[in-house]
C-alpha cells in the first residue's frame, strides 16, 4: 500500500486513511518464509542491523535509522518510506543491512521481503555515540527514551476493546514514512497509517529527543463501524510486586515494576494518585471526566536498593505522561490492571475513553503531547504520594483481620508543627465499608508525612481516597485506591 504519487502530501495520506476505512478490513498477508517463521528466539535475536550499512549512517545527521527484521514473533511486513526533499522514496530490504550471525537463511528469497518495524538512534547522552531514541515494533506498539533511561512502558496508537469479554482487537500500523532530517534539525517527523477491522487512520509524530523526549502526536481515526470501547493515548506497563502488593512473591528482590502508579490531572484541577496492584483479580477503574488536563503512568520510585536488579534497572525506567492538546470532551480515564504471575507480560493498560461512541465514517481527531520523562515536566502541588504499604488493620500484633490498615508517605517538607497543631489535617473517606481509624504525623526519616488509615470492609468493593488538607485545600495529591473484597 503505497500513495499514488512519489510526492509527499500529508493530506493525501488522510485520504488513503479515510478510503481504507470505507472497504472492508484486508487482514497481512501471510507470506513468509517458514524459516523465518521458525526461528526460535536466540536465533532471531541473533540477527542484528548493520550500522555501518544504514540507509542514514554517515551523512553526518542528528538521527540514524534502523531495522528490525522479520521472524519469529515478528509475521507482519510493514512497508518503510523516506521522504526526501519531499518526495517519496521506499526503504526496500536488503540483506546488507544484516547481520545474519549463527543463521543460514537463503537471502535470495527475502528480496521482496520489507521490515516488522525500524527504531531511530540519535547522540541522546552523549555526542559521541547514537543511542537509541525510539522504536516501532509490532501492532501499534512504540517506545521511547530520555537521557539516561532504559525501556520499560510502551505507548500504542489506539486501544479497541481493552478488557471487554468480546476480546481485544490491536490495531497495527501498516505503513510508516519518516521525513529525512537534516544537519541541524532538532526533531524527527514519522507519519504512520494504522489500520484494524474496526478502524483506519492516519498518525504524525514529531519526536524531539532531550532530557524528557517528547512526541507530539496528531491522531486522525476513521471508524469502520461502531466501536463498543476505543481507547486514545493507550499506555502499556508491567507491574508484578512492589510495596502494597498482598500476594506475595517468592522472589529476592523488594520490588518489581516499570511503572508504580497512574498520575491524573483531571479537568478541575485536581491531582490524583492511584498506586498500582496484581491482585487475584482483574481490576478495571474509570475516572471520569471532562476535558482531562493530562494523565500518565509513572515509574516514581528511583531507588535502586528498593529493586536490587543491577540487570534489569527498573528504577531507570522512564515515566510517560499524556497531556491533551485541545478540548477532549467527556469520558473517562481507564486503568486496567491484570493479574500476572511474571514480569515478562505487560498487565497494565492506561488510556482515554471518549463517551461519545465512535460511529462509522465519523473522522475522530486528537492531539497530545507525549513525553518520557524521569521528572514530571508540568507544574504540580507539592505532596507527591511516594509510597503506599498495606496490612492487617488495628493496633500492631493485634491481628485485626477484619480489618485492613494504609500507610502512605506524603513528600511534604517543613510541615511538622501545623500537622501537630491541627492545621494540617488528613481526609479520609470510602465508597463502601468503614473508616475505623485515621492518623497523620511526622515522618522524621523522610522528612515528610505520613498517613495511618485503618479500613472495614463490608465486601463490597470500595473506592478510597486520602489527601492532606491545609485551610480547606488540598496540599497533596489525592490518593485513590480500589479495594476488592
Amino acid at each position: 500500500m503505497t500513495v499514488k504519487d512519489k510526492k509527499f502530501d500529508p493530506g493525501q495520506l488522510t485520504e488513503m486513511a479515510a478510503a481504507l476505512a470505507a472497504k472492508p478490513y484486508v487482514p497481512p498477508a501471510d507470506n513468509l518464509p517458514d524459516e523465518l517463521k521458525k526461528l526460535n528466539y536466540d536465533q532471531y535475536r541473533d540477527i542484528r542491523f548493520s550500522r555501518e550499512n544504514g540507509p542514514w549512517y554517515g551523512k553526518k545527521l542528528p538521527f540514524e535509522i534502523q531495522f528490525f527484521h522479520l521472524g519469529s514473533l515478528f509475521l507482519t511486513s510493514v512497508p518503510i518510506n523516506e521522504i526526501v526533499n519531499g518526495r517519496i522514496h521506499p526503504l526496500k530490504y536488503s540483506p546488507a543491512y544484516f547481520d545474519y550471525g549463527k543463521n543460514r537463511l537463503n537471502t535470495d528469497e527475502l528480496s521482496e521481503l520489507g521490515y516488522a518495524g525500524f527504531r531511530l538512534h540519535n547522540p541522546l547522552n552523549t555526542r559521541k555515540y547514537y543511542d537509541e531514541l525510539v522504536s516501532f515494533l509490532g501492532a501499534s506498539y512504540f517506545r521511547a527514551l530520555g537521557k539516561h533511561q532504559k525501556y520499560g512502558l510502551s505507548a500504542r496508537g489506539l486501544a479497541i476493546d481493552t478488557a471487554v469479554q468480546t476480546g481485544e482487537e490491536f490495531p497495527i500500523f501498516r505503513e510508516f514514512w519518516l521525513v529525512r532530517p537534516k544537519r541541524n534539525d532538532k526533531s524527527v517527523t514519522v507519519y504512520a497509517l494504522l489500520d484494524s477491522p474496526s478502524a483506519a487512520g492516519i498518525y504524525t509524530f514529531v519526536i524531539t529527543p532531550g532530557e524528557n523526549t517528547v512526541m507530539d502526536v496528531d491522531a486522525k481515526i476513521f471508524p469502520r463501524k461502531e466501536i463498543n470501547k476505543l481507547g486514545i493515548a493507550p499506555l502499556t506497563s508491567m507491574y508484578l510486586f512492589g510495596e502494597n502488593t498482598k500476594n506475595k512473591f517468592d522472589d529476592h528482590r523488594p520490588e518489581v515494576h516499570d511503572s508504580d502508579g497512574l498520575l491524573v490531572l483531571n479537568g478541575n484541577g485536581e491531582w490524583l494518585w492511584r498506586p498500582l496492584d496484581n491482585s487475584k483479580y482483574l481490576r478495571i477503574s474509570a475516572f471520569v471526566d471532562e476535558n482531562p488536563k493530562g494523565f500518565g503512568l509513572l515509574q516514581r520510585d528511583r531507588e535502586p536498593a528498593h529493586y536490587l536488579d543491577f540487570e534489569a534497572n527498573y528504577e531507570q525506567r522512564p515515566s510517560a505522561w499524556v497531556e491533551p492538546v485541545g478540548d477532549w470532551g467527556k469520558g473517562w480515564i481507564e486503568l486496567v490492571e491484570i493479574p500476572s504471575q511474571q514480569e515478562i507480560h505487560d498487565n497494565v493498560v492506561a488510556y482515554w475513553v471518549p463517551r461519545e461512541k465512535a460511529v462509522p465514517q465519523k473522522e475522530l481527531h486528537y492531539r497530545y503531547r507525549l513525553y518520557w520523562f524521569t521528572k514530571l515536566p508540568v507544574k504540580k502541588v507539592p505532596g507527591d504520594i511516594t509510597a503506599t504499604y498495606t496490612g492487617i488493620g488495628g493496633v500492631s500484633g493485634m491481628l485485626e483481620d477484619h480489618k485492613r490498615k494504609f500507610v502512605i508517605d506524603f513528600d511534604i517538607l517543613n510541615m511538622q508543627k501545623e500537622v501537630e497543631k491541627g492545621i494540617a489535617t488528613l481526609e479520609v473517606s470510602a465508597s463502601e465499608g468503614e473508616i475505623t481509624g485515621k492518623h497523620l504525623m511526622y515522618n522524621p526519616v523522610t522528612k515528610g508525612l505520613t498517613a495511618y488509615i485503618d479500613f472495614k470492609p463490608n465486601g463490597k468493593t470500595s473506592e478510597l481516597r486520602a489527601s492532606v488538607v491545609k485551610k480547606g485545600k488540598n496540599i497533596s495529591e489525592i490518593w485513590s485506591y480500589q479495594w476488592l473484597p
